[in-house]
């Protein structure tokens, strides 16, 4: 589901998004999914709980639990 550009992308790992609309947050991955135009998206959960879905290009991991 990750494909070999994004080996490190699991559901738990800690992430920084550092591109997009939401670049600067950071959170939990969560709700990796690849579409049909073949981009991976996911869902980042932050601490306070707010969700938002981004692409797994715009993500970098920062550590995994």
């Amino acid at each position: 589901m990750t494909g070999p550009a994004f080996p490190d992308l699991k559901d738990g790992a800690r992430c920084q998004v550092v591109g997009g609309t939401h670049a600067g947050k950071s959170g939990m991955v969560t709700d990796i999914h690849t579409s049909k135009t073949g981009h991976v998206t996911l869902t980042v959960v932050q601490r306070d709980g707010v969700r938002f879905k981004t692409l797994a290009k715009n993500v970098r991991i920062i550590g995994a639990t």
